[in-house]
């Protein structure tokens, strides 16, 4: 790597869809950002915007019948804005990768090794590691001789105690199939848990801070002077919050008696807890502005998804609870994420009743939008209460430019 090399492009591959970023690590800035979606369709679609050079949004379609196509239209599209791939101020691709497993506890420079481990653990994340092998397997063909670097959602939470990380099932035919809390949307939370300990001006070893990642995927996480020691996804990401399409905790009996008793095949009962549950099961509605419309409106239609905020409340709260225990103190709990970050009813209805736990929040601060980290709790609050916008990609790529300029 050249002294100028300070660019890192970052790739986030989907069975489907390709997110990109290029960022400069010298200031931390975007430099471009985009979507590939529908790849494999008859009609793909590129959205593309050049922020290293004010240039407005440009939108493509046509047809991409893989990944390898999507990159280097992605590439090309890059190439227009001087951007390219070929470019010398390229330091590294950074690769989002679902599931490390217990291999991988931090960033690794992908080889053969690594990209075969990665492929052993596809029986764990079926759902997301294949689609993250193709993004790698295209870009090291695009570029062999540059460092490529997997990034894993798993890896922050690797520092759990084994008495959370571990289910109470029989130890060898757990050990024999990998069966453990591995955990999720690991980047997220350390992004999040580090951003929070600096808006309170500590260094992230003092702090103790409860996460709460609130997507269409939702995840909690313990985090303990910046070590993670309990989060709510487990082996899969199904386990923990109510999410838009996910059940989160269930008793696992269910999947038994839907076979039993409903006669429903193990892909089908597969595809009810992950796609059919959580939000969009107890009314329709993935999307909390739209579920907090029909509240709002009342009627029958209204009490349907007020009873389904409820549920996905009263799930949070009980994580907040549980994490509270696990920590002993809590210093600030942390929302981020599209509907923490975005959604004050959530919030005000998440903390409300907590003040025993000295959880409060200031109903004027809790109502303002920012793209910056705030604090939302009154000032004399015991807990710190904190929106604290993620972001994923630049946690990424400063992990994988660390790694190859070290």
């Amino acid at each position: 790597m050249t002294a100028t090399a300070t660019r890192v492009l970052v790739l986030n591959s989907g069975s489907s869809s390709l997110k990109y970023q290029l960022l400069d690590m010298h200031d931390a800035s975007r430099l471009a950002v985009g979507l590939v979606e529908r790849i494999g369709e008859e009609t793909s679609r590129l959205v593309h915007t050049p922020l290293a050079t004010g240039g407005a949004k440009r939108e493509t379609e046509g047809a991409m019948a893989d990944h390898d196509a999507a990159l280097k239209a992605v590439a090309a599209e890059l190439a227009a804005d001087g951007l390219g791939l070929d470019s010398p101020q390229l330091a590294a691709i950074g690769h989002r990768v679902v599931h490390g497993g217990l291999k991988f506890t931090e960033p690794t420079v992908i080889d053969d090794a690594v990209l075969t481990e990665i492929e052993r653990l596809v029986p764990v994340a079926p759902l997301h590691n294949p689609a993250n092998i193709t993004g790698i397997r295209t870009a090291r063909a695009l570029r062999p001789d540059l460092p490529q670097v997997a990034v894993f959602d798993t890896a922050f939470h690797t520092t759990m105690p084994e008495y959370a990380a571990r289910y109470a099932i029989d130890v060898a035919t757990a050990d024999a199939h990998r069966i453990r809390r591995y955990g999720f949307h690991g980047t997220s939370h350390a992004y999040v848990s580090r951003k929070t300990a600096a808006l309170l001006g500590k260094d992230p070893s003092e702090v103790n801070v409860i996460v709460l990642h609130l997507g269409n995927g939702a995840s909690a996480s313990a985090v303990a002077g910046g070590r993670c020691v309990d989060t709510s996804m487990g082996l899969t990401p199904l386990e923990g919050l109510v999410m838009g399409t996910r059940s989160g905790d269930i008793d696992p009996a269910v999947t038994f008696h839907l076979k039993r008793v409903a006669g429903m095949s193990e892909d089908e009962v597969d595809e009810l807890l992950n796609k059919k549950s959580g939000l969009i099961g107890l009314c329709g509605d993935n999307d909390m502005r739209e579920i907090r419309r029909r509240i709002d409106a009342g009627g029958e239609d209204g009490a349907r998804a007020q009873l389904a905020f409820d549920i996905y409340i009263h799930r949070l709260k009980k994580y907040l609870g549980a994490y509270t225990a696990v920590l002993g103190r809590v210093d600030a709990v942390a929302f981020t994420a599209g509907v923490g970050e975005n959604a004050a009813p959530v919030r005000e209805a998440a903390i409300a009743g907590l003040a025993e736990m000295g959880m409060a929040v200031d109903a004027d601060r809790n109502a303002v939008r920012s793209d910056e980290p705030r604090l939302i709790s009154p000032e004399d609050s015991r807990v710190a209460v904190a929106v604290v916008p993620t972001d994923e990609e630049l946690e990424i790529a400063q992990q994988t430019y660390a790694l190859v300029s070290a």
